[in-house]
């Protein structure tokens, strides 16, 4: 028994509808670009315009966004179409290219990245539409081919971008016009290719029932809890301790927030945010799982990765070669991409790729927690590419898993739902290892400097300003601190860079722990064997339904049937 008991006959226009995911495909370089820049070039905007105390909330901020607007925007999808749902929210990446090119200060930059995640509410539109418009057996195509654009923007994003930036700070406004330029394109390409029949809801539902049928309720629980709970952890241990009312105040808050919302959408909203209809079967809550976990791996990766190989390798590489290394984990991805969907397509299975996909992860996470301050450069050209291939492998499997297991009628839903999760498992993810982070930081580099240079005579007063100089990078800074020599000056960077070191292995090895419990939770996936068959959850010329409801339309405008009559012929 599948989840399309009667399909309909297959009628469906292949050049068509793959000039349409090219143009979807167009909406996930763009945020590409955004994101891996958010994470990527947050320093360098600090550097132009201040506020590096804060800059971690650039790519909060997009994730925060993404999990907030991709549910009432995938819900809404259903009921007022898909289109301008998916165009409209893209110019937003527009704008906030603009205001992120145009800023003078981060907490305007901040503004900007805000805006510009706004966009990412469409993200779960680009894969539904990507597989509703297909025979359900090519889902795994569609989403392959969606997920190769994410190696295409990705490695733009760090090869132009670093390009840009390279000894020149100021190259992120041009790269952010560059953003800027490439929404647009997007907007008007899935506007121009864009154009279905109308669902369903659209023609049975009122505009007063549809406002009613949003899940407001849980769409402020969800955004005030994750926000809160994200806002208290980048707090701990930066500055304040746990303890501390900074950290404890909005974390506890958060929590309970997220704990009513659980309460209710299990027992008073059931065509909610968390639709019942979701979970009939137990793929869906092992894939909404399984992406947050992805998410959380994917913001460690793009925010600690890059900025490790820089510090362990300074003054030896330039930042273009770092972005360029970063880069390879894409070409990975786009390489195994269309592998993996041919895989799913030929197996009908899911199982296996989703397991191999957080085994990636994990090797990533352990090789790359054993980098020490004497690691080759070569070693980070290698580590990157079990990331790669995990990533290439992970998404495709866990959609396709998702999609295939939910009712075709939920599959905007579905789509909402997952990318809101991997979100918020980017934000948690943010959060929690920036706090790993300057933990094991903090805690180990006073000592490790001062037992460094204090056998070699310098003073005690003079290692804190040391250590401060030693953070600007300015020779000249670090040269005029009391009682400094070139050998002092050595074993200082060399203690620095250990300490620093300490704090991207605490994170690795959680990167490799949230893995594990992926593969263990991946395990209990059942191949959905049966669902991969022809059937088309959302032609672009509409359903035999659709079609019927339509009927009455064109005679209220064209003949001289009653009100009541039409009425009667809905019914």
């Amino acid at each position: 028994m599948t989840l399309v008991d009667e399909p309909e006959p297959v009628h469906w226009n292949p050049v068509k509808a793959c000039l349409l995911i090219l143009s979807l495909t167009t909406h996930y370089i763009c945020e590409l670009l955004f994101i891996v820049g958010s994470g990527v070039y947050a320093r360098d905007i600090a550097e132009v315009v201040g506020g590096a105390e804060i800059s971690s909330w650039c790519i909060s901020a997009v994730t925060i966004l993404t999990a907030a607007f991709a549910p009432p925007i995938a819900q809404a999808a259903d009921f007022w179409g898909r289109k301008w749902l998916l165009v409209v929210p893209t110019f937003l990446g527009f704008i906030g290219s603009i205001v992120v090119a145009t800023a003078q200060s981060m907490q305007v930059a901040i503004i900007g990245f805000a805006i510009g995640g706004a966009s990412f509410g469409a993200q779960p539109l680009v894969h539904a539409v990507a597989s509703e418009i297909l025979p359900r057996k090519h889902r795994s195509y569609a989403q392959s081919t969606v997920n190769s654009s994410i190696g295409v923007g990705a490695i733009i994003a760090l090869t132009v971008g670093s390009a840009l930036t390279n000894n020149n700070p100021a190259g992120f406004r041009t790269y952010w016009y560059l953003c800027a330029g490439l929404y647009v394109f997007s907007s008007v390409a899935m506007a121009l290719l864009y154009n279905p029949a109308p669902r369903e809801l659209q023609l049975t539902m009122t505009f007063g029932e549809k406002i009613r049928a949003l899940d407001w309720i849980g769409f402020l629980l969800f955004n005030a809890g994750l926000v809160t709970f994200c806002v208290g952890l980048s707090y701990s241990q930066n500055p304040f301790p746990w303890t501390n009312a900074h950290v404890l105040a909005p974390f506890l808050t958060g929590v309970v927030i997220l704990a009513t919302l659980v309460l209710y959408e299990v027992k008073f909203k059931k065509d909610g945010l968390f639709h019942h209809g979701l979970f009939q079967h137990r793929n869906f809550p092992i894939a909404v799982t399984a992406v947050a976990i992805e998410g959380l791996v994917f913001v460690a990766a793009s925010n600690y990765y890059p900025f490790e190989m820089a510090t362990v390798l300074a003054g030896r590489i330039s930042s273009f070669r770092v972005a360029v290394c970063f880069a390879i984990a894409f070409v990975a991805l786009f390489a195994i991409a269309n592998v993996v969907g041919a895989y799913i397509h030929r197996t009908k299975t899911v199982r296996g790729p989703a397991m191999a996909s957080f085994v990636g992860f994990i090797i990533f996470g352990a090789v790359s927690a054993n980098i020490k301050s004497s690691t080759p450069e070569a070693h980070f050209w290698g580590f990157v590419i079990f990331y790669g291939i995990g990533l290439g492998i992970c998404l495709i499997t866990l959609l396709t898993m998702a999609q295939l297991a939910t009712p075709p009628e939920l599959i905007s839903i579905t789509s909402g739902l997952m990318a809101s999760m991997r979100s918020f498992g980017g934000a948690v993810g943010v959060a929690i290892q920036l706090a790993i982070f300057n933990s094991g930081l903090n805690s180990n580099l006073v000592p490790q400097v001062t037992a460094a240079v204090e056998p070699l005579g310098l003073n005690a007063t003079s290692i804190g300003p040391l250590i401060a100089a030693l953070g600007t990078e300015n020779r000249t800074l670090i040269q005029a601190v009391p009682g400094v020599n070139q050998e002092i000056i050595e074993a200082a960077e060399t203690a620095r860079t250990d300490a620093f070191v300490i704090g991207f292995r605490d994170v690795w090895i959680s990167v490799a722990a949230f893995a594990a419990f992926g593969i263990f939770i991946c395990y209990f996936v059942k191949n959905p064997k049966a669902e991969f068959n022809s059937s088309i959850d959302a032609p672009l010329e509409g359903t035999a339904r659709v079609r019927e409801l339509e009927k009455p339309r064109v005679s209220i405008r064209d003949s001289d049937t009653s009100p009541a009559d039409m009425g009667a012929a809905l019914e």
